[in-house]
């Protein structure tokens, strides 16, 4: 299709969205780059919203108001999530968001620490492509933290180029498409580059999850995933979503062309965990909701879904993930 055709298509789109006969924007890059660290989620008794909810807190509690993600997408009320988590074996967590310090932590302020770019999309977000730069070895999460906050105002932030983690290249050019097949159909094309001098593995994981907003006064039933059996590929079913406000979703399904193990969890609070780092922090305060965030059954159901697929990847070579997501169909 040539440059005329394509834009041409996306007028027609724009068209259909204003005439409100086809949602066109329905899903869209409308995840935060970080929820953590917002005053959205702050419920300190002093208002300190950077060191309420730090980065390490992320993956242990559960947020209000928001999600975030890596080349992250939802529905436009933000019901049901897709982005991406990876791990290369080294690091301790998943890389699930990106990093950053609080204010406090940086000695320029906050600052996230990280190299992505948003490298296209157009107006109705019927194509996106977003590049993240993963590193192969271990992430320097205290390296980063310890050295900025022993910095001084006048002195140089101390950056992740800086902690030598890209040295000859040993990292990913990890790729996100999407393309609308549909207002509600969505192709994901996820692909990752080795960089490096050896070969070397990236486990991509894409994630589709519900935000939590059962686990407030209010919040109604709790929606659930399910796995599906499919040719070749591992499906994650989104049952059908109504909230107490009206808001409603139908039924969706991931298509995770070659991932042979589908997992899931809840995205609600690892209490124990996060009241452990409020008092080690000296922050005697009440941590919203009551779950374990990472508990439920790894076969299902659960509240977030994700597809294993590990790539091996030699130095040079593209390895590629494609995915689809459908709203209605069996």
């Amino acid at each position: 299709m040539g440059t005329a055709a394509r834009a041409d298509a996306e007028q027609t789109r724009l068209e259909e969205t204003r005439d409100r006969k086809a949602h066109w924007k329905a899903w869209g890059p409308y995840l935060s780059e970080r929820q953590w660290g917002t005053v959205r989620e702050d419920y300190s008794k002093d208002g300190d919203a950077w060191d309420y909810f730090k980065h390490d807190d992320a993956r242990s509690r559960a947020y209000r108001w928001g999600e975030d993600g890596l080349a992250g997408v939802s529905d436009s009320k933000q019901l049901l999530c897709f982005a991406l988590a990876l791990w290369n074996g080294k690091d301790p967590i998943l890389k699930e968001r990106l990093f950053g310090l609080t204010n406090g932590e940086g000695n320029h302020g906050e600052d996230v620490k990280e190299y992505y770019f948003y490298l296209d999309s157009t107006p109705t977000h019927s194509y996106m492509k977003y590049l993240y730069k993963y590193p192969q070895t271990a992430f320097p999460y205290d390296d980063l933290v310890g050295t900025n906050k022993a910095r001084t105002k006048k002195e140089p932030e101390y950056e992740l180029l800086d902690t030598k983690i890209f040295d000859q290249d040993r990292y990913f050019d990890v790729f996100v498409e999407y393309a609308k097949a549909a207002p509600e159909d969505l192709l994901i094309r996820i692909s990752v580059c080795n960089r490096g001098p050896e070969p070397a593995a990236a486990h991509v994981l894409p994630t589709l999850w519900y935000r939590n907003t059962w686990s407030w006064q209010g919040g109604g039933p709790k929606p659930l995933l399910e796995r599906r059996k499919a040719a070749g590929a591992g499906v994650i079913a989104a049952r059908k979503t109504i909230t107490p406000e009206g808001h409603s979703l139908p039924d969706y399904h991931l298509y995770c062309e070659g991932a042979e193990t589908l997992l899931f969890t809840e995205p609600s609070t690892a209490l124990r965990r996060a009241q452990r780092l409020a008092l080690r922090e000296g922050r005697n305060q009440r941590v919203p909701g009551a779950r374990e965030k990472g508990s439920g059954q790894p076969r299902g159901p659960g509240n977030q879904g994700l597809g294993a697929l590990p790539a091996h990847c030699r130095p040079g070579r593209d390895q590629n993930h494609p995915l689809a997501t459908d709203a209605g169909r069996s």
